[in-house]
């Protein structure tokens, strides 16, 4: 990372979105690491716990699109100081009144949808202030916020064994409350906002072929990723009896493979091109889901096979944002809210199938291979458009910046 990039945009900006982001996702997908321990004391079939977990993918996927509007009409700050805050109203009513059934759970898991929508704020915020060359580095620091969900899978297990899973809701209003305030005081709109867009341009978008392609690219990556790290926490406990505790422990290391990697991945595009990256990563993502698939003998070797899918999925994630603003950048805003809603439908659809196929085949075996089915489309679908977007929008139109 050279110095020229540091000074090319807004440094306390673009921290603040990376903790926002952070703090966010760490909370939306708490649900998947207290999954066991929820599922117990409600008596949840297989089928209810995936929905359980996948509820706030999904409800934070559709949100995007609602925070994706409200940055382009009430700029990024304000889009995400709202949703913040009715992130903290659902935490503090779960930790308050309590959750006392499946019904409850799943408004929960509406509510903190809000958190998973902090994607289409963090980004555009963070994006706006750098230019096309930095972009997939700039993307891939405050992308890197796919790390809170580190966070979850490592203390809320045993946060839940120490003072039950109720008040754990309660003790993140804490770290939640913290990244509300360096936001509000840190982060800066950049003075080049592009001007509100009509109900008509945000679906005038959705008639370009190319956003449709980035849905389905991150629908896979991000979705992946999310499904997963959504989902192994119950899947270990499922299918090696591990406690909570240690399900939560190794869910972390999966994460942590997949987050700390997609600055990598936004820094490789940056430097090969995301094409490039995207082509490696949809190739070793879907052999990976195919060896796991077939289980391990011990949960050690599940972890090394899920470790390198979740961090081949993160380089992905990256590549990907680094190639959207080259692309839709007076967009930028309404396209983060798109092809964000479809990374976050791509992860509902993963966690959810998990739980609903292992509740009728007694396995978790072909939701995986379905998905891995899934890279190995996106693979041929990117074969196809390389040589048009190459030749149409790509470093000949924005200098300085690869495709």
């Amino acid at each position: 990372m050279t110095r020229d990039f540091w000074k090319s945009g807004h440094t306390p900006t673009l921290l603040s979105a990376f903790l926002y982001f952070d703090i966010a996702f760490m909370v939306w997908v708490m649900l998947g690491p207290l999954g066991v321990q929820i599922a117990a004391t409600l008596d949840l079939a297989p089928a209810q716990k995936g929905m359980m977990v996948a509820t706030p993918v999904l409800a934070g996927a559709l949100l995007r699109i609602v925070m994706g509007v409200l940055v382009d009409h009430l700029k990024p700050k304000l889009a995400g100081l709202i949703g913040q805050l009715i992130v903290i109203a659902g935490l503090a009513w779960a930790w308050l009144a309590g959750i006392h059934s499946y019904r409850e759970i799943l408004i929960l898991g509406v509510m903190l949808g809000f958190a998973g929508a902090a994607f289409a704020v963090a980004l555009p915020l963070a994006s706006r202030w750098y230019p096309p060359q930095h972009q997939g580095t700039a993307l891939g620091i405050a992308g890197a916020g796919n790390s809170g969900t580190v966070f979850a899978a490592v203390f809320a297990p045993g946060l839940a064994v120490a003072f039950g899973w109720g008040n754990v809701f309660g003790i993140a209003l804490i770290p939640v409350g913290i990244a509300f305030l360096v936001y509000l005081v840190f982060a800066k709109d950049a003075p080049d906002c592009p001007a509100p867009k009509s109900l008509a341009q945000y679906l005038g978008v959705l008639r370009d072929r190319d956003a449709w392609w980035f849905m389905f690219f991150y629908f896979v990556t991000f979705g992946g990723f999310v499904g997963l790290a959504s989902s192994l926490t119950i899947y270990f406990n499922d299918q090696y009896g591990m406690s909570p505790v240690h399900a939560g422990y190794f869910t972390a290391a999966c994460v942590f493979a997949g987050s700390l990697v997609r600055p990598m991945g936004g820094m490789l595009a940056d430097r090969i091109g995301g094409i490039r990256t995207l082509l490696v990563v949809y190739s070793l993502a879907g052999l990976f889901l195919v060896i796991v698939s077939f289980g391990a003998s011990s949960a050690g070797v599940a972890l090394v096979g899920f470790m390198l899918a979740m961090g081949t999925l993160g380089f992905g994630n990256g590549a990907v944002f680094q190639l959207v603003p080259q692309r839709f950048r007076k967009e930028i805003g309404v396209m983060t809210g798109l092809v964000g809603m479809a990374g976050g439908v791509g992860g509902f659809y993963l966690a959810a199938s998990l739980g609903y196929l292992k509740g009728v085949t007694g396995d978790y075996q072909i939701g995986l291979l379905i998905f891995a089915g899934l890279c190995f489309v996106a693979l041929v679908g990117l074969t196809a458009v390389k040589t048009r977007w190459r030749t149409t929008w790509g470093a000949v139109a924005i200098s300085g910046a690869r495709v």
